[in-house]
């Protein structure tokens, strides 16, 4: 038996101002004038004689069957773009996008990525350094760091270096006029901070030095500032050993101390639990934790 559907971009348009509740947001989503909007809904409502839209004080509104309708094609629109996504990450060539937090991105994937390109060169990565709330992947996001304690709903998570925090600071600091032969010694010292001071008060306490002012020295919004701030002999900075490896390796920074605390979180690389082992996305991942794994030996 023959099934007569409506046309595809009648529906993608349809689903667009429904969703939008604008002819106009549509017609900006779907890259064509709001006149053709009009026009494939119109073309619609005659296909299902009946109708989708009103108009209200000047205000869009779905009718009672356009509502019934939408709720139907949006979950219809969402799997074929779930399905699309996995068919996609199937392929062995092509981009892949990377999403992670700036001072990752610079601190330890930039400088490595090159190898990636060595192993996989039908492969472009595209690495977009964003701030953003772990817990989902964005639309255009193939895998994605984050920054916690692995624990992340529908999605597969692994882990990628123990951490340290150790203080750090500028050898030219350290050769300064207040030496440092002991973390009592910090107190006379400005203490540079990772978005909040808590980081500073719970090392202290671990390896039980009181009498340092926490309080005091400036915040730096991402780990990297920190580490650039120390390194021009600005201060002290509660570093991560595996962010800070490349200012370590240089002498830029040096470890004062023996006293390390291992980070109660981690940097986790992540990705769709259903697409971990497709295509791309399962290469990107060999290929990183293989590395870690290296580096970790």
């Amino acid at each position: 038996m023959h099934r007569r559907l409506p046309p595809l971009n009648a529906l993608k348009a349809f689903e667009a101002a429904a969703r939008h509740l604008s002819f106009t947001k549509a017609a900006d989503e779907l890259f064509v004038t709001q006149a053709a909007v009009s026009h494939q809904i119109k073309a619609l409502e005659e296909f299902l004689s009946m109708k989708l839209f009103i108009r209200r004080n000047r205000t869009l509104l779905l009718t009672e069957e356009g509502q019934a309708y939408f709720l139907e094609l949006k979950d219809i629109f969402k799997n074929l773009q779930e399905a699309t996504e996995r068919l996609l990450a199937r392929g062995s060539k092509g981009a892949i996008t990377v999403a992670m937090p700036p001072s990752f991105a610079s601190q330890w994937l930039v400088p490595r990525i090159s190898q990636f390109s060595v192993a996989q060169p039908d492969i472009d990565v595209r690495i977009k350094a964003v701030d953003f709330d772990e817990g989902f992947l964005d639309d255009d996001v193939d895998v994605a760091i984050y920054y916690g304690k692995g624990r992340w709903s529908g999605l597969q998570a692994d882990k990628l270096h123990r951490e340290f925090l150790t203080p750090l600071c500028s050898p030219m600091l350290f050769n300064g006029p207040k030496p440092l032969t002991s973390l009592a010694d910090l107190r006379h010292h400005v203490l540079l901070h990772d978005l909040s001071r808590a980081a500073w008060k719970n090392w202290l306490k671990h390896v039980g030095v009181s009498g340092v002012n926490v309080n005091q020295g400036p915040v730096f919004s991402h780990s990297m500032l920190v580490l650039q701030a120390a390194a021009l002999g600005q201060g002290i900075a509660l570093g991560n050993t595996v962010l800070a490896r490349p200012e370590l390796d240089a002498g830029r920074l040096i470890m004062p101390f023996e006293e390390k605390v291992e980070s109660r979180d981690a940097f986790y690389l992540v990705c769709e639990e259903s697409q971990a082992e497709l295509g791309k996305i399962a290469a990107f991942r060999e290929w990183i934790l293989g590395l870690v794994e290296e580096e970790q030996e």
